[in-house]
C-alpha cells in the first residue's frame, strides 16, 4: 500500500505516542511512503515556534526525507487540491469545524493523485475513503 504522511502522523512520531508507534507500523508495511514538501515546512514552523533550535528542526526534516519520497506541488496537484479544499471546506462546516488548512488539501489530493492512503489523525480528513485514521 502507498501512504501519504501528514504532518499529524509525523509530529506523532516524533513525540513517541502510542499513535506515533501506530503510524511507525503503517510506515514500516507500506510498499511506498511520501510526504508532501509543504509538510517539511508545517513541521519547521511547528518545532521553531516552539523555540526548537535549527540543528534539531533539520534533524527531523531529515528523518522525514530518508523515510519518505518528497513529493513537490505541481500543477496536477495544485489543481486537484483546489478541488480537495472546496470538499474539506463543505465538510467541516457541516461538522462545525474550523475550516481547514490548504496544507491538508494538498495531503488529500497527493495521496489521490498518488492513489495512496493518507496516515492522519486530522479530523478534517477524517471518514475520507482515501485515509488511514490513526485516533
Amino acid at each position: 500500500m502507498k501512504i501519504v504522511v501528514d504532518t499529524y502522523a509525523w509530529i506523532e512520531i516524533f513525540i513517541g505516542s502510542k499513535k506515533g508507534q501506530k503510524a511507525r507500523d503503517h510506515i514500516e508495511k507500506a510498499t511506498e511512503v511520501y510526504t508532501p514538501d509543504t509538510v517539511l515546512a508545517e513541521i519547521a514552523r511547528k518545532y521553531l515556534r516552539e523555540g526548537s533550535n535549527q540543528d534539531d528542526i533539520k534533524d527531523r526534516l531529515r528523518t522525514i526525507m530518508e523515510a519518505s519520497d518528497i513529493t513537490p506541488i505541481d500543477m496536477e496537484v495544485a489543481l486537484e487540491a483546489a478541488g480537495c479544499y472546496m470538499l474539506l471546506t463543505d465538510e467541516a462546516k457541516k461538522q462545525g469545524l474550523k475550516a481547514p488548512s490548504l496544507f491538508d488539501a494538498i495531503v488529500l489530493a497527493s495521496a489521490r493523485l498518488l492513489e495512496g492512503k493518507v496516515l492522519t489523525g486530522d479530523e478534517h480528513l477524517k471518514g475520507l475513503p482515501e485515509i488511514l485514521w490513526m485516533g
